[in-house]
C-alpha cells in the first residue's frame, strides 16, 4: 500500500488537516501530508524523504518549500512576498509535484476559493481512477473550473474551512474515511480488452449503439456523453494511453464553440488524437445543431433562428452555412495536425436525428457546404482519408462502414 496525501494551506488550515490525517491513519491507511502555504511561513523543510528530523514548522511531512522547488524558475518563483503571484507559481509547482509521486494511492484537499483554485489543477493531472477529493467551500456551485475532465468528487464544506465544529468534524471526517476506503480497497482490473473511445448524443444513438454492439465483443467500448466535458474526459483518458482508439461519431460540441453554445468542449478539442497518434475514426454527428438552455436563455442575436425544443431545459438552434463553414475549416485544421491513421466519414444522408427528411432540422445544402468544406481542407494522404457515404448516420449501414474503416486502420 502507498500513501493517502492530504494537501492545503496549513498556516490556515493546519487543524483541519490533521484532523483528516489522523482519521486515515486510524483507519490503517499511511498518510503524507503536504503544506501549500505561499505567504513564506511553513516553508522550511519537511521531514518525508529528505532525511531530516525536524517535520519544519507546519508540522507537515512535505513543507511548502520542497514543493515550491518543482516550479520551473525554482522556490523563489513561489515566495514572491505578493499574494497573486505566489498563488499562481504555487500552483504551476504542485501540479508538477503531485503526479511525480510514485506512493501516491490517493488524495484529499482542503480549501476556500483560493484553496480549491491552488489544488484542483494537480488533481486533474492524476490518471482517472486515482482516488480524488476536494472538500471546498465552492463545491455547490459551477465545479466545472475545479473538475475539468478528471474524476475529483467535490464535497461542500458547509460550514467554511476554518476551524473544527460539529459540522466540520462531520463533513472533513466523510471525506477522511471515503479516501482510505478508496485506497484500502482499489477497483481490480476487469477487462481485458483493448479499450475505445466513441461520443454519442441523443439524436445519435442509433448509430452509436449499432457500433458499439459491432464492437463489443473485441473492445471495451467506452461511449462518451458529447456535452462538453464528455469530450474532454475522451481526450484525456487517449493522453493517458488508456484507448487504444477513436470512434469520434458526434462531434457536435465543435457547433457550441463556434457558435456560442453551452456545451462546447473548447479549443482543444482533437489535439489529444494528434499527440497520441492512436487510430480515429470522426463523423459528422450532430454538426446541425447548436445546445442553449432554456428558451429565454438564447442570445438575442439569434432571434429569427430556427429552433427546436429538445426538452424545457435544452434548446437547440440549426446550424447554417456560414456556421457548418467554420466548423467544417476547424475540423480540417485539427484532423491535418494529425499524424496516425484517420478516417473522417461523411454521411450524406443527414448527420442526425432531426437532420432527416421530413424533420425540423433537415437541409441538405446546408450539410453539403460541411461536406464539402472538409473535402476541400483536408489534406488527404495515404493515412488521413475523408470517406463520403450516401447513407444517413442513424443508418446501420452506416454504422457497419464505420465499423470498417476502424477494423482495417487496427489490422494495418
Amino acid at each position: 500500500m502507498g500513501s493517502a496525501y492530504v494537501v492545503g494551506t496549513f498556516d490556515t488550515k493546519g487543524d483541519e488537516l490533521r484532523y483528516v490525517a489522523e482519521l486515515i491513519r486510524a483507519a490503517g491507511v499511511p498518510v503524507r501530508t503536504v503544506d501549500l502555504t505561499t505567504s513564506g511561513r511553513h516553508s522550511d523543510i519537511g521531514h518525508s524523504d529528505l532525511g531530516h528530523s525536524d517535520a519544519g514548522a507546519s508540522g507537515a511531512d512535505v513543507s511548502a518549500r520542497e514543493v515550491a522547488v518543482w516550479h520551473p524558475d525554482g522556490a523563489d518563483a513561489v515566495f514572491t512576498g505578493d499574494r497573486g503571484s505566489a498563488v499562481a507559481a504555487m500552483t504551476e509547482a504542485f501540479a508538477r509535484f503531485l503526479p511525480a509521486q510514485h506512493d501516491l494511492d490517493g488524495v484529499v484537499g482542503l480549501g476556500g476559493s483560493g484553496g480549491t483554485a491552488l489544488i484542483t489543477p494537480a488533481l486533474q493531472a492524476l490518471p482517472v481512477g486515482v482516488p480524488k477529493f476536494m472538500v471546498s467551500t465552492m463545491a455547490a456551485g459551477d465545479v466545472g473550473p475545479y473538475v475539468g475532465a478528471s474524476d475529483i468528487a467535490m464535497l461542500h464544506s458547509v460550514t467554511d474551512v476554518a476551524g473544527l465544529n460539529r459540522i466540520s468534524r462531520q463533513v472533513l471526517g466523510n471525506a477522511a474515511h471515503a479516501l482510505a476506503g478508496a485506497c484500502a480497497h482499489p477497483v481490480p482490473a476487469s477487462d481485458t480488452r483493448p479499450a475505445v473511445g466513441l461520443t454519442m448524443f441523443g439524436v445519435t444513438t442509433p448509430c452509436v449503439d449499432a457500433v458499439t454492439h459491432r464492437l463489443g465483443e473485441r473492445y471495451d467500448c467506452l461511449v462518451f456523453h458529447a456535452t462538453g466535458t464528455g469530450g474532454a474526459a475522451m481526450e484525456k483518458l487517449a493522453d493517458d494511453g488508456h484507448l487504444a482508439g477513436i470512434l469520434d461519431i458526434s462531434t457536435t460540441e465543435i457547433c457550441d464553440l463556434v457558435a456560442g453554445g453551452v456545451l462546447a468542449a473548447g479549443e482543444h478539442r482533437l489535439d489529444a488524437i494528434a499527440r497520441t497518434g492512436i487510430p480515429y475514426v470522426g463523423s459528422c454527428g450532430a454538426l446541425d445543431m447548436v445546445n442553449f438552455g432554456a428558451p429565454d436563455t438564447v442570445p438575442d442575436r439569434y432571434s429569427g433562428r430556427l429552433f427546436y425544443p429538445h426538452n424545457p431545459q435544452i434548446t437547440l438552434m440549426r446550424t447554417t452555412a456560414d456556421e457548418v463553414r467554420a466548423i467544417g475549416e476547424f475540423l480540417a485544421r485539427k484532423l491535418n495536425a494529425c499524424h496516425g491513421p484517420v478516417r473522417f466519414l461523411l454521411p450524406e444522408g443527414g448527420v442526425s436525428a432531426l437532420d432527416a427528411p421530413g424533420q425540423a432540422f433537415h437541409d441538405p445544402e446546408v450539410d453539403a457546404v460541411l461536406f464539402d468544406t472538409l473535402e476541400r481542407e483536408v489534406h488527404q494522404t495515404g493515412s488521413r482519408q475523408l470517406i463520403r457515404s450516401p447513407r444517413h448516420l442513424n443508418d446501420p449501414e452506416f454504422a457497419e462502414e464505420l465499423v470498417a474503416a476502424f477494423t482495417d486502420m487496427a489490422r494495418s
